[in-house]
This record gives structure tokens, C-alpha cells and sequence, in this order.
């Protein structure tokens, strides 16, 4: 059905992107092409879209049904583009309308390639939200974007891929943000509906692991080239290269937890720490840890939202956070996980203070600081930081990142003057992995793996004694993300700093956390030592989420 061949792409005269690439799909085939951000597996998905832009140097053949699409033009390509060939994009939200109900952008589609009434087109829609599972189809026809859920979102994305029953289905990166629930019910979804329209998808991620769950063939990519190719479970259980070998083991296993994790650079050098963090050596950390006071300690607390309150109508109460209780000792790590909407964002930015509990206690040190006035809590504020989801988002692009990090240590007096900050902050960036003359840098000169470093370099530039990790690996590499995880439990071991580390990720919290807490609802599932959670789930809920976790095969 599709064929890539000697494929190269650059962009005004610079090196290849895309390095001489070839790989066939057949017809009711799931191929998986992984590889980490700048493999060159996105642009290759958008040449066979064409929708790079007018100035890519293109070279070779991509011949669908046999037609070279590179000789298409645009008029040629809007005939193929969702009739034919279909694309799931990575992130639903930026993909979809904001200003247009999900029912029209998916009818929209229909209008343009088919011939059915408006009425036909409606009733079309609505079962497509059925087939791809969506609740109340009839609501999330009227909804806006930003009044569904993530999962949802990207669910209604791949009711406008399928509307038009298109030979080809592109999915690029579709489950990297969503939970493990969630990214196992799109994996589910999409093998089904391969089955049923006798598709054959194009599967692109940087997760071996999930990919290997789905794809019939895999294509391994690295720096613009293919590496190794052939079936999908004979690479995952043999591979050759050095580089895949990587891709497979550079994310934490729940079997054994590495002192060191295995980055993409320790196994193409052979320089792989397969050194233990034992059991042992877990329990006397703890012996250590609880025998002391918690530094943070959620008593009763509780978080309500009120909306749609007007005259005519009663006001809705979201329990958002509902009667949580936990401790949290100066040394360890908690993790928080639960899906979408179970109250784990909302749970840390009342911890810093950013919403203002509803009732109940947040004890620091034995002081309640929801009871802080505004002048009191500003000098807590340093002790207690976050590192966020996005650094890109959370960076000034207009500041160089030397100043971005010392901008809080002058708002906290942090040191005695501009000159002892400044080398502070220039042994902090070769701390956390990057080099002094990166200081009068731009955020935007960085990749995303330097970005989420600046981010952990300005949250401990303020010597915090706690810090809360929102998804801060959650967008990252499988060996981008390993250095990061090294790194955070560098950073612990130097500084004694105490974590929350929030994921969807449980494999990932799992490695990290001491205790975990298992959010529902806005309400605790289950908490205990993190080992026997995984080990023994007294909730099905808990059960569903371990199990939804990607093991390959």
C-alpha cells in the first residue's frame, strides 16, 4: 500500500533530516516507527501528508497505491488528505478548533469528501462517537474542546481520522500525554478499528514498549536513519543495535529498581551501572527517614469548585480534593498518580498555597500555612517549589536562562550579592548537567530535555526543602527522561531535598517514590509503600491502573 523509498529531506541547504530512508506497509499492517525527538520520524510522516513546507528539499519516491505523492499538488493532495490517508496528531488540543463544537470539525470532514444530507452527516458523526467509544455521543456532539477531557479530546480526533474510512491512518505520538488507562483504551481502540476498516496504520512513538503492544513491523530510527527493521517482536526480544537495545531499557522496569538508570549514550559507550538498589538498603533508608518528624503533613483536607451558580439555577459543588490525609517525611519521595481529573494537580497547588483549601490542614514543619497571612507565606515560598510539566511555557523566552534562575534568588535574598549569585548559579547549570556558558542562552536554543534541566536548576536555585514534580518527565524521551530521573535522584541525595512527584507514568513512579498515594476522584484509593502497592493492589482501581501499564512482549 505504501512505499517509502531512498526517502531524503533537508531544509534550505542544510544536512539531511532524513537520511536515505526505505520501509513498506502493507495493506491491514500496523507499522511502528520509534526513535527519540529529532529521529526524524514526524517529518516523515508529514512528507506523506505533504504538508512540509514549501522550501524542504525533498529526494526520492512515496508511492501510494502506487502513485508518487511527491508529485502531487495541493489540489491533488486535499483529494487524499482524509478521504485516503488520515493523521492523528500528537497533541488533540492544539489540533482542534476551540471556536467549533466537536461535532461540526468532525462533520466538516464528511461535508467535504462525501455526499451525505446534513441529517445523514449528523447521524454518521454520532456513530462514529460510538465507535470510538466516546460517552454521550449527543452532548460531546454540542461540547467544545475545552469542556472534555483529554482522552476524549483525542478520541474525537480519531473519529475525524476514520470518518472518511481512509486506506492509510497516521497516528503520530497519539497517547504520549494521556494516562496509562487512557493510552491502553486508544491502543485497544485503534487495533479494532484496523480490524474492522482493514486499515493499515502508521504508528509513531518514542515508547518501544507501547509500540511493540500494537505494530506488526517496526522501523527504528536514529538521527535521520533507519537503524533496524524487520517484525515487531523479534525486535523487542532480540534487538541488534546497541540503539535499540536503549530504547527498551532505558525506562524503569517495576521488576528491579537501578541505582543508576541506563541512558541511550551508557549502552552505544557499553558503560551500563547494572548496580541494585537493594531491598535492603530501601528498608534502612526508610528505618532512617520515619523515624524523624514529617516535614509535611495534609490533615482532612478538602478542595470544592462551585459552578453554574446563577439565580435560576442551584450551584454544582466538584469535590475536586475530598477529606485527603497523608504525611511526608524530610528525604522521601511520594508519588501521586490517578487519571485525569482525580484531583492530583489540584491537590498540589493547594499545597502551594496557589488555591485556597476549602477546610482541613496543611501542617509544614507543625505550622499550618493555609493559615498564613500573604507577607508570612512569601518567605515559606522558597522552601516549597514546583518543577513544571512544560519548561518551555514556564521560561520568559525574552530572558537568558542565567538571569530566569536568578531572578527568584534576588526576589528571596538568596546569598549576599549579584556576584556571589552569579557563580552560584554557574556551578548550579554543571550540576544539573549543562555547561557555564549556557547562561547567556535563550530558552528557546535548547532542547526539551536541556529546558526541563533549567527548570529543576531554577526551582533548587532557591535551596527549597520541598519540591513538587508535576509531569515533569512526562514529555521527555525514554532516554531523555532516565537522565532527568538520575539527575532528581542526584540532586536528593546532595541536597536531602524531599519530593511529591506526580505522573501518569507508573512505571516511572514507581522507580522513584518511597510511599505512594493513589488518587480517585479526588479522593485516596489506596497509600502504602510504593513496592507493595505494585506487589499487592487491594483495589480494583489501583489493579486497572498497574495493569494498564506497557510491559511489551
Amino acid at each position: 500500500m505504501l512505499q517509502i523509498k531512498n526517502l531524503e529531506i533537508s531544509f534550505k541547504k542544510s544536512p539531511a533530516v532524513v537520511k536515505n530512508i526505505s520501509f513498506s506497509l502493507q495493506e491491514n499492517e500496523i507499522l511502528g516507527i520509534v526513535g527519540e525527538s529529532g529521529s526524524g520520524k514526524s517529518i516523515t510522516s508529514l512528507a506523506i501528508l505533504g504538508l512540509l513546507p514549501k522550501f524542504a528539499d525533498i529526494k526520492g519516491e512515496i508511492l501510494f497505491k502506487e502513485k508518487d505523492l511527491l508529485t502531487y499538488n495541493n489540489k491533488e493532495f486535499q483529494k487524499v488528505r482524509g478521504s485516503n490517508i488520515a493523521m492523528i496528531f500528537q497533541e488533540p488540543m492544539s489540533s482542534l478548533n476551540p471556536t467549533l463544537t466537536c461535532g461540526f470539525q468532525v462533520a466538516e470532514i464528511l461535508q467535504l469528501h462525501t455526499s451525505l444530507s446534513t441529517n445523514e452527516i449528523k447521524q454518521e458523526v454520532l456513530s462514529l462517537f460510538n465507535k470510538v467509544k466516546l460517552p454521550r455521543p449527543n452532548d460531546i456532539y454540542n461540547s467544545y474542546p475545552h469542556q472534555i477531557s483529554g482522552g476524549q479530546k483525542q478520541r474525537v480526533m480519531i473519529a475525524m481520522a476514520i470518518a472518511c474510512k481512509p486506506q492509510l491512518l497516521i497516528a503520530d505520538e497519539p497517547t504520549t500525554a494521556l494516562d496509562v488507562t487512557v493510552q491502553n483504551e486508544i491502543i485497544l481502540l485503534l487495533k479494532e478499528l484496523q480490524q474492522e476498516f482493514k486499515m493499515g496504520i502508521l504508528f509513531i512513538s518514542h515508547d518501544l514498549a507501547l509500540v511493540s503492544e500494537i505494530a506488526d513491523t517496526l522501523v527504528v530510527m536514529h538521527k535521520g536513519k533507519i537503524i533496524e527493521q524487520g517484525v515487531s517482536s523479534s525486535i523487542f526480544l532480540r534487538p541488534k543495535e546497541n540503539y535499540t537495545k536503549a530504547l527498551i531499557n532505558s525506562k524503569p522496569t517495576t521488576k528491579k529498581r537501578f541505582k543508576i538508570l541506563p541512558t541511550v549514550t551508557n549502552f552505544i559507550n557499553n558503560s551500563v551501572d547494572t548496580t541494585l538498589y537493594t531491598n535492603e538498603e530501601r528498608l534502612e533508608y526508610h528505618k532512617n527517614i520515619y523515624s524523624k518528624p514529617p516535614l509535611l503533613e495534609i490533615k482532612n483536607l478538602h478542595k470544592n469548585f462551585i459552578s453554574n451558580a446563577s439565580w435560576f439555577s442551584k450551584p454544582n459543588i466538584v469535590k475536586a480534593v475530598n477529606n485527603i490525609s497523608f504525611k511526608i517525611y524530610k528525604g522521601e519521595t511520594l508519588g501521586l498518580v490517578g487519571e485525569s481529573g482525580c484531583g492530583k494537580t489540584t491537590l498540589s497547588r493547594t499545597i502551594l498555597q496557589l488555591e485556597t483549601p476549602s477546610s482541613g490542614q496543611i501542617l509544614y514543619k507543625g505550622t499550618d500555612i493555609s493559615k498564613l497571612s500573604k507577607s508570612s507565606f512569601k518567605k515559606l515560598r522558597k522552601d516549597i517549589q514546583i518543577i513544571f510539566q512544560d519548561p518551555f511555557s514556564s521560561l520568559n523566552p525574552r530572558i537568558t536562562i542565567g538571569n530566569a534562575i536568578l531572578e527568584p534568588m534576588k526576589v528571596h535574598n538568596i546569598l549576599n550579592s549579584s556576584k556571589e549569585r552569579k557563580n552560584y548559579v554557574l556551578n548550579l547549570l554543571e550540576k544539573v548537567g549543562l555547561e557555564k556558558e549556557h547562561f547567556n542562552r535563550y530558552p528557546h536554543e535548547f532542547s526539551g530535555g536541556q529546558r526541563q534541566r533549567i527548570g529543576i536548576a531554577r526551582t533548587i536555585a532557591l535551596q527549597p526543602k520541598l519540591i513538587i514534580c508535576d509531569e515533569s518527565v512526562s514529555a521527555l524521551d525514554v532516554s531523555v527522561q532516565a537522565q532527568v530521573l538520575n539527575l532528581l535522584n542526584k540532586l536528593k541525595a546532595e541536597f536531602n531535598f524531599t519530593y511529591i512527584f506526580i505522573s501518569h507514568d507508573l512505571s516511572v513512579v514507581k522507580y522513584m517514590a518511597d510511599q505512594l498515594v493513589v488518587m480517585n476522584k479526588g479522593k485516596i484509593e489506596e497509600i502504602a509503600d510504593a513496592d507493595e502497592i505494585y506487589n499487592n493492589p487491594k483495589t480494583i482501581y489501583t489493579k486497572t491502573l498497574i495493569e494498564a501499564i506497557p510491559k511489551g512482549l
